[in-house]
């Protein structure tokens, strides 16, 4: 259908800006460029201290950030960002599947947990869903 990519319309995101936060170069372009491909802005950092001296954190709509990040890893991440806008939804993205790492997570208020590698549109659903734009 025209205008649509993996069902979510390509108008409804145009102003939509979602952080990646990933150590893998690879994965941080991969997840920019599926965003993008569904008309999302994307930005990518390769750390959380990194993505937070950016300040998007105050401009983001979503944040996917990796679990296992050096220096603040993401669920950490995930907790400064409960603290400084409980709203904004986290997306969490791991290599390494850990069923209580998961649950803490998803009680912690992450909107997803995806397993690497993932399906982009999974991706792009969760998303749309954590912005209203389903």
């Amino acid at each position: 259908m025209p205008g649509m990519q993996n069902g979510v319309s390509l108008m409804r995101q145009s102003n939509l800006l979602v952080a990646a936060v990933d150590d893998d170069r690879r994965v941080r372009e991969s997840v920019q460029s599926v965003l993008e491909s569904a008309g999302y802005e994307a930005v990518t950092f390769e750390s959380a201290e990194t993505f937070l001296l950016s300040g998007a954190l105050s401009r983001v709509t979503c944040v996917i950030a990796d679990v296992r990040l050096p220096g603040m890893n993401g669920t950490e991440l995930q907790r400064l960002i409960r603290r400084e806008r409980r709203q904004l939804p986290v997306i969490l993205i791991t290599a390494h599947d850990d069923d209580d790492i998961r649950q803490q997570a998803l009680r912690d208020g992450a909107v997803a947990f995806l397993v690497k590698p993932f399906d982009g549109g999974e991706l792009l659903e969760h998303v749309a869903q954590a912005t209203n734009y389903s």
